[in-house]
Formats: structure tokens, sequence, C-alpha cells
């Protein structure tokens, strides 16, 4: 049975599309099974693991409004193991067409749990605010995955998100745990920078993984090659922190 893993932040430009698709790609390099749902209408995770938004058939839009299954959307990706179920603009509008349908919480659970002894990890990339897209994302997930920015105001909005994962846990999935916070776009040459993580390790009394992404060019650059970091320059600072973050993440699958 595959673990399914939300990445969410409701904070926009904190590396959340980044890690979806170069943790999902050195999982995938690590000989795991993993499909990447893309739940953001910007569509950057589908992109950026190869898959041509322009040419698909089929996305996550159509299947959350019940038209077709998951396995009929999954387009394979650059990678081996690795499949994606593509975004498109027309899942901007999705939150109006799923008022009023039953459980429309749960729209997203259903069709993933008829695949998920098919994967090892399923991996959501939710878009960066608390809508219904993200709250279907939380009810399918074992566990949400946090990215946070090693910047001034990286604990704003924190306590939001929070607050939501617990909402989610209380009222829709019980079981549903905060897999981890992990940091992103760190900067060695600035004080901000550590003073940031040691801030959110004081106060956060979640699990904060030892791997922090570094800001690293090659990883800027990857997205618009339409290839994660360890296909576009395995050997970049960049690679090594996703390949450590994917060690770190099946290591806490066997605890």
């Amino acid at each position: 049975m595959g673990r399914v893993i939300a990445i969410s932040n409701q904070k926009g430009g904190v590396g959340k599309t980044t890690t979806a698709i170069n943790l999902s790609a050195c999982l995938a390099e690590k000989q795991q099974k993993v499909l990447v749902i893309d739940m953001d209408p910007q569509g950057n995770a589908t992109s950026g693991l190869g898959v041509e938004k322009a040419s698909v058939e089929h996305s996550s839009y159509e299947v959350l409004l019940d038209d077709i299954s998951i396995t009929d959307a999954m387009e394979r990706s650059v990678c081996d193991n690795l499949y994606v179920v593509p975004s498109e603009r027309g899942l901007a509008g999705a939150e109006i067409e799923l008022i009023g349908k039953n459980e429309r919480e749960y729209v997203l659970k259903e069709k993933v749990d008829q695949v998920k002894d098919q994967f090892d990890f399923i991996i959501i990339d939710c878009p960066p605010s608390l809508n219904i897209l993200t709250v279907n994302a939380m009810t399918t997930a074992d566990t949400v995955l946090v990215p946070i920015q090693c910047e001034y105001y990286a604990l704003e909005g924190l306590s939001e998100l929070l607050y939501t994962i617990e909402l989610v846990k209380e009222r829709l999935n019980s079981k549903l745990e905060i897999e981890g916070v992990v940091f992103t776009m760190y900067d060695a040459r600035t004080c901000l920078s550590l003073q940031v993580v040691e801030n959110v390790k004081e106060n956060l009394q979640q699990n904060i993984y030892k791997t922090i992404i570094p800001r690293n060019i090659r990883l800027a650059e990857a997205p618009s090659y339409g290839m994660p970091i360890n296909l576009y320059d395995s050997k970049s600072a960049g690679a090594e922190g996703y390949r450590n973050l994917a060690e770190e993440v099946l290591e806490r699958g066997k605890e």
C-alpha cells in the first residue's frame, strides 16, 4: 500500500512544487514506483517533470469532476518509475463546480484509493492556498510535508496551515499526520537563514527534517528544461539535497 504525501504551504514561492518534483524524482531513482498528482492549476509540477501541458489528453480537473479514473489521466514523466496526473488551468474553477456535490472533500480520495496499492509513493502537489483542492489532497493523504523558505516571514502563515491540518484531521481524516517540515532555499552566506532555522526549531513542535535544501542556481534552472534536478545536474548541491531528503522520507516509512 503506497504512502500518500501531500506537499502543502499556502504561502507561495517556498519551494513547494520544487520539492514535489525533485523528491518524487529522487524516490523514483531509488527504485520506488511514484505517482505525482498535480493539484495546482498553474501546472508547474506537470511541466517540471517533462509532461507537455498543451498536449495532455486528461488532467486532475477531469478526475475531480468524476469524468475519468486516475489511471486514464496518468502520463509517463521523464523519469523511470515516475508517473504524473497532470494539471491544467481549468482546475482553478473546480472549487465552484464541486459546490453542491456530495462528499466533495473526498472526491480525490475515492479515486486514489483505487490505485494506492500500485505505487510505493503518491505525492500530491497542492495549490498555494487553503481551498477545496488542498482539502481534497489532505483527506487523501497519510501525511503532509511542509516546505519552509529560510526567510524572515517563514513562520507567518504556518500556524494557519497547521490549524487547517488539525481541522482536517479532526473532521475529515483522523489518520492525517504531519510528515515533517523541510527547510528550502537555505543560503549559507547569510546569518538570516541560520536564524530562521533556529527560530522554527524553537517554536515548532513538529518533526523537522535534518536535510536542508540549499539555494541553488541549477535547481532554479531545471524546471525550464522540463527535468528534475537529478537528471538536469546530477552532481549539483540541489540534487544532493533532494536525494538526502528522499533517503530520510524512506527511513521514516520504516519506523
